[in-house]
């Protein structure tokens, strides 16, 4: 596929890119180039292959979905600059 530098010009500002006036033609070479390869790949037969998201084979571990509260309040409460009755204190910022 061949793009011109008008095509070009449309796509630069359709992405909001400034594309000086004097590398349009070579940004349309490029392009066209891409897009040639891209048209390679449609004529790959994929029939019977599997999508794919990694070219590992691999299972993640699973834990059990459950609601906790962390366990860790004193942990974190501990690194508060203020803090009283189980609450961070912050200054009041509403008057």
């Amino acid at each position: 596929m061949a793009l011109d530098k008008a095509t070009v010009a449309r796509i630069a500002t359709l992405a909001r890119i400034k594309v000086p006036e004097s590398e349009l033609e070579q940004l349309a070479r490029e392009l066209s180039h891409i897009l040639t390869w891209i048209e390679q790949l449609g004529e790959v037969n994929t029939d019977g292959v599997e999508p794919m998201a990694s070219v590992a084979e691999m299972t993640l571990p699973m834990r059990e979905d459950r609601v906790s509260d962390g366990n860790a309040r004193d942990k974190i409460l501990s690194n508060a600059p203020q803090h009283a009755h189980g609450f961070f204190l912050v200054p009041k910022v509403v008057e």
